[in-house]
């Protein structure tokens, strides 16, 4: 009986240890494990590796999956004659790749105008000038974000549906905040998904970053209202903030995120300074529906379009860039922190249409 009482002591004294300590305002501000919930649905989040990083994969290894990628490689390596059956089945690719009917239509009549002014030489003229015009359409919104160290803190909202990947993104942008010499604060704002605060604690300790958190099923917008009090006291330069990531047809998260907006104005009139929408690369056109709904709500100033890599369409990037000429911040091509990068179109635009289908280069 003395032995099961020593041993069951010893185990509550384990848990004391691991538990976590509240900052003076009783908000948690330390981080945890995942649990194993699937009801919840989890992000995937990759456990750090101790071994030296693998070299960083080109824009065109990564995107070399894409539908896209493949379809137009398989409609010009035939070599195939410069007429406007070429040009139709060039729109149903591009159509097929979720670049969308405006966006395929507009390009295809463009080069078709060309075609019968005799401006190109072969099949092959025809794919320069559309790389050419497909790199146009998205250099308007390759627009990097950039903080603005006048504005202390920083307050870079978070949004987007489940599973597009927004806790990693958060994870890996804080890191990238920090390699850029700037301190960071996470706000666990997605209260309604069981495992999501967990997550982004999970994140914040690997990166060392603090994360502000309540439990499960309290006010988001004053979780995130509390974070900002904590940033603007520590003198913090970017604040972070997780949000629920409902479906976007439900009229409760909408008026959530309206409340977010609200409740941060009463500190500062201009938070959040940047509402990033998170977007995936897989969802083809139901993309341009989110971004739609998610504008209404918040008001968002930048796009984030992850997995890429894999099987990807990859066309969705233009039919976003044609539809609302929102700023795409990054990219997603892979799990790494590095995978994680600031738009560029030409690379992109190349990886997915090489300028020689049998060309082969570093990219």
């Amino acid at each position: 009986m003395l032995k099961f009482w020593k041993k069951k002591q010893e185990a509550g004294s384990g848990e004391q240890e691991k538990a976590q300590e509240p900052d003076a305002s009783g908000i948690q501000i330390a981080a945890a494990d995942i649990p194993a919930d699937e009801a919840s649905e989890p992000e995937r989040v990759v456990a750090p590796d101790s071994t030296p990083p693998a070299p960083k994969k080109t824009w065109r290894e990564r995107l070399a999956g894409s539908v896209l990628n493949r379809d137009i490689r398989t409609l010009f390596a035939r070599k195939p004659k410069l007429d406007d059956a070429l040009l139709d089945e060039l729109e149903t690719v591009l159509i097929g790749a979720d670049v969308g009917v405006a966006a395929s239509t507009e390009l295809v009549e463009a080069l078709r105008r060309r075609m019968h002014k005799r401006e190109f030489a072969d099949a092959d003229a025809l794919l320069a000038a559309l790389r050419a015009d497909l790199i146009a359409l998205l250099q308007p919104v390759a627009q990097a974000l950039r903080i603005d160290t006048n504005k202390r803190p920083f307050v870079l909202l978070m949004v987007g549906v489940n599973g597009v990947g927004k806790t990693t993104t958060i994870g890996k942008l804080a890191r990238r905040f920090q390699r850029d010499g700037h301190s960071v604060l996470l706000a666990a704002g997605d209260t309604f998904r069981a495992a999501a605060v967990e997550q982004l604690k999970t994140w914040g300790e690997r990166n060392q970053v603090a994360v502000i958190a309540q439990g499960s099923g309290a006010d988001s917008a004053s979780v995130i209202f509390d974070a900002l009090q904590s940033a603007r006291s520590k003198n913090i330069d970017v604040l972070i903030a997780d949000t629920a990531g409902r479906l976007h047809t439900q009229s409760g998260l909408m008026d959530e995120l309206a409340k977010i907006r609200r409740v941060l104005g009463k500190l500062d009139a201009e938070a959040p300074h940047e509402a990033l929408l998170v977007i995936d690369g897989t969802t083809g056109q139901n993309a341009v529906n989110q971004v739609r709904q998610f504008r209404a709500a918040i008001g968002v100033s930048g796009l984030v379009v992850t997995k890429l890599d894999g099987s990807a369409k990859g066309g969705v990037v233009f039919a976003l860039a044609r539809e609302f000429g929102l700023p795409i911040r990054y990219v997603g091509l892979g799990e790494t922190a590095e995978d994680l990068r600031e738009f560029d179109p030409a690379a992109f635009v190349d990886a997915l249409l090489p300028e020689s289908l049998g060309l082969r280069a570093e990219g």
